[in-house]
């Protein structure tokens, strides 16, 4: 099974015999920096996207599962528990638990991705989401279900670091951008499949239990799907560089995972791929230990720049807060539904499941840039129509019901799918793991920073005033995508690397 040969063996190799084999690798290449033109089986394409993204499904399930599980947890007569009457802290871990959790998975990814590779990456999460579901659906006490909520959490940051590398290291790059975005589509479709499961079960005694466990058998599909899927051949390329393989047999070992996920037999087109990435590896004296200084140093320097940038303005234009109004504008605008949280979430979800849908239809088509520089703009204006709602227009509701379904509009369009895409292939694949671990960790970190400051910052200076200020700062991420974010579109990992950073 691919399990078996995940990690080639190590061999202790003398200086002359790596030298060689890394001449050897080079001699078939064709010019550097050529473009290598992919052949795949769009069949044999699915699955090694599908049970990554089936991590960012579980993720999104999360935070729409926890707002209709709180109000069964907290109701006197359908909890079916003796410790229903929790405190707001109580509630803020049980709510934010998972968060602060997937921070904790995403220190861990940072020291253990390399060495576990991907695949193993994304089993081992499999297995945490499993453990942090069925422990918190279980919980016969408070502690246990805050433990369960920190257990699928740690979950939830191995996901969202290792399902976006192993899918853009083994997707084609015809249509990688597609497949990425299609993850955020899948997150989008958990967060929806929450909300559903959150209403169905809410009215039942001790549904909360039934919310949390309903994800098991998703977990239990994403770890076994995860197991019969071979390594990424790129993180396999790397390890024998590093010197913990022969790199003769890793590059057959890679040919091999390479055709199983194209579907096609050995062609010129995997042996002038895998030479491409191998060549890149061995131009730039990848045998080298990482250092995490070098994390900070030239090529890595400057994607960290980008994708970091990325994810801070993705979150501190206001993401988490202003779906934190939704129910409360839906509800001064006299929607009929907006009377029940449950079924605002549900028609909210669904909105961003179809607008997350159009941005995977076009993302290869149009490109990055396109799609974050207008996504963004739109975002800036509906900041700034609400913020002239809470200060100017509170009697014209309908301008406010139209600010929140442009900003989840254009977010879905822009930071939602694009942010994780962007860091997910911006980086130098030596340092890709460790890259990725950062932004990942600066993504729930600006998430619960900004969650956090909300609140006291409202009292503060208000909510017109607050929006404002986000909407300045969507002005300022704009100006950052302009002149500082490359154009991706239809570029393999390596000439990315060789070409624009």
């Amino acid at each position: 099974m691919a399990s078996d040969l995940e990690q080639p063996k190590p061999v202790s190799f003398s200086d002359e015999v790596r030298e060689a084999e890394l001449d050897s690798a080079r001699e078939p290449l064709i010019n550097r920096g050529a473009h290598v033109e992919e052949r795949f089986s769009v069949c044999a394409a699915i699955l090694p996207f599908l049970f990554p993204a089936l991590g960012g499904l579980l993720y999104g399930y999360d935070i729409g599962a926890t707002s209709g599980a709180t109000i069964s947890l907290e109701s006197p007569s359908l909890s079916g528990t003796e410790w229903y009457d929790l405190s707001s802290l109580e509630v803020g871990l049980v709510v934010s638990g998972s968060l602060y959790g997937a921070l904790i998975g995403s220190v861990l990814a940072f020291t253990v991705a390399d060495f576990l590779g991907r695949r193993r990456e994304l089993i081992l999460s499999s297995l945490l989401y499993l453990i942090g579901a069925l422990l918190t659906a279980s919980a016969p006490y408070f502690a246990v279900l805050v433990v369960g909520r920190f257990i699928y959490g740690f979950g939830i940051g191995l996901a969202m670091h290792a399902a976006p590398m192993y899918i853009a290291e083994t997707a084609p790059s015809q249509i990688r951008g597609t497949l990425i975005s299609l993850k955020e589509f899948f997150i989008v479709m958990g967060m929806l499949l929450g909300y559903i499961s959150g209403s169905l079960f809410v009215d039942l005694a001790s549904g909360w239990r039934y919310v949390y466990a309903a994800s098991a058998p998703i977990c239990v599909i994403m770890a076994i799907g995860m197991w019969w899927l071979p390594p990424s051949p790129r993180w396999l390329l790397l390890c024998a560089i590093q010197g913990k393989g022969s790199i003769p047999e890793a590059k057959e070992f890679s040919l091999s995972c390479l055709c199983r996920l194209r579907g096609k037999p050995v062609d010129t087109s995997t042996i002038n791929q895998v030479d491409l990435i191998l060549a890149e590896l061995s131009y730039a004296d990848e045998d080298k230990n990482v250092s995490f200084t070098e994390i900070f140093q030239g090529k890595c320097l400057k994607a960290m720049t980008i994708g970091c940038g990325l994810v801070i303005f993705q979150q501190v234009t206001g993401q988490p807060s202003v779906l934190y109004y939704a129910a409360t504008i839906l509800q001064s605008a006299g929607f009929s539904a907006a009377s029940d949280a449950t079924r605002v979430s549900v028609l909210l979800g669904l909105f961003k499941l179809i607008m997350t849908g159009i941005a995977v239809l076009v993302v290869d088509k149009l490109g990055r840039r396109p799609l974050l520089l207008g996504g963004v703009t739109g975002i800036a204006i509906s900041l700034f129509l609400l913020s002239s709602y809470y200060t100017l227009l509170k009697a014209i509701p309908a301008v406010a019901v139209v600010a929140l379904l442009l900003y989840v509009g254009c977010y879905q369009l822009s930071f939602g799918p694009i942010g994780w895409l962007m860091i997910s292939e911006i980086f130098p694949l030596r340092l890709r793991g460790r890259g990725l671990s950062i932004a990942v960790l600066v993504n729930f970190g600006s998430n619960a920073l900004v969650t956090f400051a909300f609140s006291p910052l409202e009292a503060w200076v208000g909510t017109g005033i607050l929006f404002a200020g986000f909407g300045v700062i969507a002005i300022a991420s704009v100006l950052f995508i302009f002149f500082v974010v490359p154009e991706t579109k239809g570029l393999s990992l390596e000439e990315i690397e060789a070409k624009i950073l």
